[in-house]
């Protein structure tokens, strides 16, 4: 998505827009987040694009919060009573795994695509508590938003960092890419310890 070509409102709908559906709606995984985020910033440094980066921050939090609502939503209407029917001991594992290390996972969620999108939907198919959730939700999207913004403006804004915005948007994606690989490997370690000790 070049949102480069947008300006102004329709770079807010837009973007805030792309941020709800990526926070909570499972058809929204592949959508590049982080990427937006950080070319947003990088436009919000132009005077002439008429991008304030205090709606951007402020909107994208709000837009994350609410799209990572939809997904507890849909998780504790939809995902629980089938996992419930069809998954009894994989629910169970889930739920001790959210009880353990579910706000440090749903911020941590917010740096790795495909994770942002599910990790809400889990936590409502285990029924997390709300005000852990909603509170865990709202620090992740104000640190991730925020952050990726003010790295794009930053990148900008200072001689040099502009010609290496492609690189920069690079390492943030394999850094993403890693803290994804290592939730899943410490999701399937979490996943088996219940098995090893007596019943």
């Amino acid at each position: 998505m070049d949102v480069g070509s947008l300006s102004g409102m329709t770079l807010y709908v837009v973007l805030f827009a792309v941020i709800f559906v990526e926070s909570g709606i499972l058809i929204g995984f592949w959508l590049p987040g982080d990427t937006i985020l950080f070319a947003a910033g990088l436009m919000a440094a132009d005077a002439a694009s008429n991008v304030s980066v205090a709606v951007l921050s402020i909107g994208v939090a709000a837009a994350a919060t609410v799209g990572a609502a939809a997904g507890y939503y849909t998780g504790h209407r939809l995902g629980r009573p089938y996992l419930e029917r069809r998954h009894a001991t994989v629910l169970a594992r889930t739920e001790e795994f959210y009880r353990r290390f579910g706000p440090i996972t749903l911020v941590a969620a917010r740096f790795v695509p495909w994770a942002r999108t599910f990790a809400p939907v889990l936590a409502g198919t285990v029924a997390m508590s709300w005000s852990r959730f909603l509170i865990a939700v709202v620090l992740g999207a104000l640190v991730w938003g925020t952050g990726l913004i003010l790295l794009g403006y930053t990148a900008a804004a200072i001689p040099g960092l502009r010609d290496a915005a492609v690189w920069i948007a690079l390492v943030v994606i394999v850094i993403s890419v890693i803290a994804g690989i290592a939730g899943e490997l410490l999701r399937r370690r979490s996943g088996r310890l219940p098995d090893q000790g007596p019943r």
